[in-house]
């Protein structure tokens, strides 16, 4: 996933050479701030993307990763190995992977939908699933020598020219296959083709499927769509210091069982006309909409650079369990220039509720409650939240 696919160089004409250097001279840019008391349009608060990979940048270059909207048709097959034969049925198997389905249509808004097809036998791997290379952390190329096996395994049995996407999943015997990485073909090389088509996007699970819920789905495929990952890659600290469990491409067992809404904005979810952009100086009053419901405004945005922003949401958190939730605005940095792993977003903790509704205890990275602030003086931003209850807050955000 930290490969860097460089853009495909553009020939300006001169005369749009010209034009756009004096546009330059004669334009301040949207995020330096004018003075103006009227409310910018969205895309005055997109990032552009500037890691050359998986960024919380706004622009997704669909030549590499998948449009995710629409019906996305999924090969669902399955695997074992000379020295792990499968002794389960492969039904115990997909129950861990196909709910994953309905989990992104919900978090989508209806908007995507993984049509899941389940090829139902185990196909036989020609290696030892100790020779693909799982225990060394697996290069690009070692992992698409593993799916191209896969695929031509199953290849007899399944069409795959019907198909967007391949799942590749290994029988639970298979200890060796650790973890689950997501595929992305690049572009230019041989890759894996079956019946005259190329798997450009896969998923091949590993051992902790068992460990994480359907929502494991969520988080790699949105790989494939774009997104970064959101946890720390680095060995020391804690690995979900960034995030918290607010956001599937961090902790996939969060209690924020969601993407964020600037994630989701990135991904064509969350529509321009829900997003309210303070780049210039002045002050909106907004009434958010949860991120986990349909519909409202989702959040507020205040550009303070190039590529760098600060972004307000609602958010509704239960863990599954009922012993944790949280609800309030959630309050986050986004910088599209960190790379993936490295904290593109961070959010901003307030005060843990000391009392808060129904028995539960505060989580961890709480949201802020009304009448709480976010203030950022280098930057000039502050956040006061308003009201909160119900679907929503109500927030407002200044940039001075």
């Amino acid at each position: 996933m930290r490969r860097v696919h460089p853009s495909r160089p553009v020939l300006p004409t001169l005369l749009s050479t010209v034009l756009t250097v004096a546009l330059l001279l004669c334009t301040p840019p949207a995020w330096a701030g004018t003075g103006a008391e009227v409310r910018d349009r969205a895309l005055a608060c997109a990032l552009p993307g500037t890691t050359g990979w998986t960024d919380v940048g706004h622009d997704t270059d669909y030549s590499v990763f998948k449009r995710p909207t629409g019906v996305i048709k999924v090969a669902l097959i399955f695997v074992d190995f000379p020295d792990a034969p499968a002794t389960e049925s492969p039904a115990s198997d997909s129950a861990r992977i196909t709910p994953g389905a309905d989990w992104v249509r919900n978090a989508s808004y209806g908007r995507t939908w993984l049509s899941i097809t389940q090829h139902r036998r185990w196909v036989r791997m020609p290696h030892r699933s100790t020779d693909y290379g799982f225990a060394r952390g697996l290069s690009h190329e070692t992992h698409e020598a593993y799916l191209k096996d896969a695929v031509t395994a199953a290849d007899p049995y399944v069409d795959f020219s019907r198909y967007d996407m391949v799942h590749v999943v290994p029988t639970r015997n298979a200890s060796a296959v650790s973890f689950t990485p997501t595929y992305i073909y690049e572009p230019g090389t041989a890759g894996v083709v079956a019946d005259g088509r190329r798997v450009t996007w896969a998923v091949t699970f590993g051992q902790d499927m068992w460990h994480w819920d359907h929502r494991l789905v969520g988080h790699e495929t949105a790989h494939a769509f774009g997104l970064p990952d959101l946890y720390a890659f680095d060995a020391g600290g804690d690995t979900h210091r960034f995030t918290g469990g607010w956001d599937v491409m961090g902790l996939i067992g969060g209690a924020g069982s969601q993407y964020l809404a600037w994630q989701s904005w990135k991904l064509g979810w969350t529509h321009d006309s829900q997003v309210v952009c303070r780049a210039s100086r002045g002050s909106d009053t907004v009434r958010l909409t949860a991120v986990e419901y349909g519909g409202g405004t989702k959040m507020a945005v205040i550009r303070t650079g190039p590529t760098t922003a600060y972004v307000v949401e609602s958010r509704r958190a239960v863990r599954a369990d009922a012993r944790a939730c949280s609800t309030g605005a959630l309050v986050y940095a986004v910088d599209s220039s960190v790379p993936t792993g490295k904290g593109p977003v961070r959010v901003m903790d307030a005060e843990p509720d000391t009392t808060p509704a129904s028995g539960c205890r505060p989580l961890d990275d709480a949201p802020y409650r009304a009448g709480r602030s976010f203030t950022d003086p280098a930057a000039g931003v502050r956040i006061d939240v308003l009201r909160s209850g119900g679907y929503g807050e109500t927030v407002r955000v200044t940039k001075s």
